[in-house]
This record gives structure tokens, sequence and C-alpha cells, in this order.
């Protein structure tokens, strides 16, 4: 299953768990000052890694390629639709608060809230 190149304006590689060598789609938008980091999850094209199971890893990866800082970045995980009969790949945005314990980590992001970061 092909992710559509709309989720991401570019494929990002980083390594993931174990270091394994792993791709996840990328966009960076700043929105009313504030800088969304969205990553997204390729499926049959990441060789390696989600973008959920590598975390906090992959956000330092793309800080440190980018020259932003984890503490000034607003971090998106991005579940894209690919047309499948299968809830679990419908289209959703969470934000990850990796300070916070992991029953509040993830908070889905609105329809509104994607438009206003996409748009």
């Amino acid at each position: 299953m092909k992710v559509s190149e709309k989720y991401y304006d570019e494929q990002f590689p980083f390594l993931g768990e174990w270091d394994m060598e792993s791709l996840c789609g990328l966009k960076i938008r700043t929105v009313d000052g504030s800088t969304y980091v969205i990553v997204t999850e390729l499926y049959q094209e990441n060789p390696g890694t989600s973008v959920t199971y590598a975390g906090q890893k992959l956000r330092d990866q793309i800080c440190h390629a980018k020259g932003l800082s984890a503490d000034e970045i607003v971090y998106i995980e991005c579940t894209p639709d690919t047309n499948s009969k299968l809830s679990f790949y419908d289209e959703e945005y969470y934000e990850v608060d990796f300070s916070a314990d992991p029953q509040h980590r993830y908070r889905r992001l609105t329809t509104d809230e994607v438009k206003h970061i996409l748009d």
C-alpha cells in the first residue's frame, strides 16, 4: 500500500530501533509562530521502525538534521489514509508530548486543527 505524497514534502531517512535504517514522510510547517513537525508512517515503503516506535529518537534526529530545537516544536504523528477497509489505516493526526506520562502522551487532533496547520 503506497502512501500519497500529499502527506509529506520529503521522505526522511532515520535510524530506528537498534539503529535499523528506517524511512518516514516529513512535513514541517510554521503557523502562527509555532513550528509543526509532522511525521507520516509509510507502511511498506518503510524498511524499518514505525514512526510511533521510533518516537523521541526520531524527533531528535529530525531536529538535528533540520536545525530545530526539540523544545520549540510541536511534534505530530500522522497515520495516512490508505483507502483500506481496515479502520486502523484511516487518516489520523496525533500531537505527541514526550514529557507526559504514557496515558496522556498522545492527543488526537481535530479536523479543524489539522486544517489550520496544513492550509
